[in-house]
């Protein structure tokens, strides 16, 4: 299956982001291809250098998993506007544009929205 995850959220403060992910790394276990579309404050969540309490989750590091084995875009547009450019985010996500979302969208067997 081709799935399609897109994020609105930031990574803290609410926990649909880290639901996200989470539903991103058991479909790639399942052998399932995967993108993982970031808008809104969610583009935050591939920001590198984050620093997070001893027992908390990292958003970082489970973008970091999904670009191992999926695929990792963030809007552009989004991520102007929250003044982070490509050099701040993690190897493996790319910046994107509302195009190729729309093309994810149509190639996509199933689209869940966090």
């Amino acid at each position: 299956m081709n799935a399609l995850i897109i994020i609105n959220d930031p990574p803290y403060g609410t926990e649909r982001l880290y639901n996200g992910l989470r539903m991103a790394h058991a479909l790639i276990k399942r052998g399932d291809e995967v993108t993982v579309f970031l808008m809104a404050d969610a583009v935050l969540g591939a920001k590198t250098g984050q620093k997070t309490p001893d027992g908390y989750y990292n958003a970082e590091r489970m973008v970091r998993r999904v670009t191992s084995k999926g695929r990792v875009l963030l809007c552009g547009t989004c991520m102007d506007a929250r003044g982070i450019n490509e050099s701040e985010i993690l190897d493996g996500a790319k910046r994107s544009t509302m195009d190729a979302l729309a093309e994810a969208t149509a190639e996509a067997d199933k689209v869940l929205v966090f």
